[in-house]
């Protein structure tokens, strides 16, 4: 990340163009940040960054580089970002994959020698919310609602320690909805902890579907952060959101979520996920990243792609966002290219 503009200092000029890479754009939240770039005030060249090149993202980007078969450990995959980051004059780098960030994560000093801005958030934050179980130990210890959770050794004990079925057992690390199984009873836990190996939690379900909101927030440092944009969300089987509506007003969402940026100083773009139970706003998980659920802020006046420009590039602090109200849903398309077409 570049450092943000001193008091005193004159901002850098606002360039003609920028040069912005986009990693996972054969994925939703790629994607969404291509989209938002398009729809963004600084004209942008986008260099999308995949594994696969068989997609429709590719053909959404000015150009594209296909990640190649190198572990990203080995010094193959940093001579492959340092090529392509010299070859298209990348000035910065939009992470659209949690693989991605955690590897640009490990390797800012790197990236830096290139000359190259990172939208990342804060390594503390990146790190704490690595593992939900250790996550969940941070909450409580600084006092913050926990949702009910255990590590159970049979099914007598977790309804013991959380209560009737059903219950939820999530994998220890990864996020959205995968790996996250429903349990019954009894036979569900046997099978589906020996599946998950030992990297596994079970919680209790709380609050209700109707209850459940994921909170854009752009963060400051510091604890500071710009106007966050709250929406009641229903998911789809993949666990992203298919159906999002603008939440005006939420007294209770509003002050969780101004408790954990003071908390956590979240830097860029940061998305919150709560469940509302009793008054409770319940954190279900923070993505210290963009989210699936980007484009759709977008739409309604939050563009953290462009905001990222901003304060990872060009060193400024984004006005507040104007939020517009209403609901967004998200659907199937075709993506057609015809025999003949370029590619």
């Amino acid at each position: 990340m570049t450092s943000r503009t001193a008091p005193g200092d004159a901002a850098p000029a606002t360039p003609a163009r920028v040069v912005v890479a986009v990693t996972g754009v054969g994925a939703i939240i790629g994607q969404g940040i291509v989209k938002s770039l398009r729809q963004c005030r600084y004209p942008a060249r986008i260099v999308g960054i995949d594994r696969n090149a068989d997609s429709p993202g590719p053909h959404r980007c000015d150009a594209f580089e296909q990640k190649p078969d190198a572990p990203e450990s080995s010094q193959a995959y940093l001579d492959y970002w340092a090529r392509i980051v010299r070859t298209h004059g990348i000035q910065l780098i939009l992470p659209g994959l949690e693989v991605d960030m955690g590897f640009f994560d490990r390797h800012r000093a790197f990236f830096a020698d290139l000359g190259v801005a990172l939208a990342l958030n804060t390594p503390d934050l990146i790190a704490q919310t690595g593992n939900k179980w250790d996550f969940g130990l941070a909450l409580g210890k600084f006092g913050y609602p926990v949702i009910p959770s255990a590590r159970p050794a049979s099914w007598a004990e977790a309804i013991e320690r959380l209560g009737p079925p059903p219950l939820l057992l999530k994998p220890l690390q990864g996020n959205g909805s995968r790996g996250i199984h429903l349990l019954e009873d009894e036979a569900d836990f046997v099978y589906w902890q020996r599946k998950a190996g030992s990297d596994w939690m079970l919680q209790r379900i709380v609050g209700s579907a109707h209850e459940e909101f994921t909170v854009g927030v752009f963060g400051l440092g510091g604890g500071r952060r710009l106007r966050p944009l709250i929406f009641r969300r229903r998911l789809s089987t993949a666990g992203n959101t298919l159906v999002a509506e603008v939440v005006s007003a939420h007294p209770v969402i509003e002050s969780a979520t101004d408790r954990l940026c003071q908390y956590f100083q979240p830097l860029g773009p940061t998305n919150f996920q709560f469940r509302v139970e009793d008054e409770t706003a319940f954190l279900l998980e923070i993505n210290p990243r963009f989210s699936s659920s980007n484009s759709l802020r977008t739409a309604f006046g939050f563009n953290e792609a462009e905001m990222a420009i901003e304060l990872h590039l060009l060193g400024r602090e984004p006005a507040e966002p104007r939020i517009r109200p209403g609901k967004g849903w998200r659907y199937y398309e075709d993506f057609v290219l015809h025999a003949g077409h370029p590619l």
